[in-house]
């Protein structure tokens, strides 16, 4: 355990061929459960927790964490399941994540190792599964289902934001320049792709969605048998980097490597904000890099954009 709780911090920085490192945990009881490392910062014994007045219940109260406060949140709850008993907290765990540019922490009952795995070993979740709406993907580990929880729904159903895009940003948009422009969103979130296409659709852009990079990748070649150069059909890509199947930085390889898709305007667009490696998008050849989720920032920047390349 001390090994695991001690190298999570140093194997953040991961950059792999379509690979990833998840740091697998459990809830109340036996069903093993997975988180990307890349969007750990820190793992450690739960602290006191502060009560805080008028708290979401899935919040389990407030640590104070290396000169910070930081709301604890109980992943068991937050996923319908039960919760943590009151008394067993302390010997709990808590996986301190940072993720659209905010920092929280999971409770978790107990974490288990971090393993190496390829993209292509994730899967999304298959129709029917139980807990599905709170899943972005599954695999197989040892014989046993690891389920990949989708954080970013927790965290829009516990602390909702205000996704809805400002007048003062609305009153910029070019319609000449936006009109028959299409957005293509590549995200294995229901939450994120929702939010990203209700931001294009406000400003006036229709919106293609694909599940993950495979699709997104197959969508793009069969539109480039059709069209002289996919990039006068599709203004920009916004594609997240952890996807199953195929991830973004692999994704965004193969099309600057294929010359009927590598004059598409490509940004990565994810919820790894504070360990985010820009080497990387510059490595794949990604034009642009945004953190999750701000819809003016994201609405002037994809504006933007299309204003330079119309």
């Amino acid at each position: 355990m001390a090994g695991v709780l001690d190298s999570v911090n140093q194997r953040t920085q991961l950059v792999g061929q379509n690979r990833l490192e998840l740091l697998l945990f459990r809830l109340v009881g036996q069903q093993i459960y997975g988180i990307n490392v890349f969007k750990v910062k820190e793992v450690l014994q739960c602290p006191k927790l502060t009560m805080i007045p008028q708290r979401h219940p899935v919040v389990r109260g407030v640590a104070h964490i290396r000169g910070g406060t930081i709301p604890i949140l109980d992943m068991g709850m937050a996923t319908g399941q039960r919760a943590i008993d009151e008394d067993d907290i302390k010997n709990c765990f808590v996986i301190i994540t940072e993720y659209n540019r905010k920092t929280q922490g999971f409770l978790v009952k107990g974490v288990e190792r971090i393993v190496n795995l390829n993209w292509e070993a994730i899967h999304p979740p298959p129709k029917g599964a139980g807990k599905e709406n709170y899943l972005t993907a599954v695999t197989q580990l040892d014989n046993h289902l690891v389920e990949i929880i989708d954080v970013e729904k927790i965290l829009a159903e516990v602390a909702p934001s205000d996704d809805n895009i400002s007048e003062t940003v609305l009153d910029k948009v070019n319609n000449g320049a936006l009109r028959e422009k299409k957005i293509l969103i590549v995200d294995d979130s229901t939450v994120a792709r929702k939010q990203i296409q209700n931001c294009m659709n406000a400003v006036g852009l229709e919106a293609v969605t694909k599940n993950d990079g495979k699709q997104a990748y197959d969508y793009l070649r069969e539109l480039a048998q059709t069209v002289d150069n996919v990039a006068d059909v599709i203004a920009l890509m916004i594609s997240d980097v952890e996807m199953p199947e195929m991830d973004g930085y692999t994704l965004t390889t193969l099309c600057k490597n294929d010359p009927k898709l590598k004059d598409l305007y490509i940004m990565l667009h994810t919820s790894l904000s504070g360990v985010f490696n820009r080497a990387m998008v510059e490595k794949v050849g990604a034009n642009d890099f945004m953190a999750k989720f701000s819809p003016d920032e994201l609405a002037e920047r994809v504006m933007e954009v299309i204003d330079a390349r119309s």
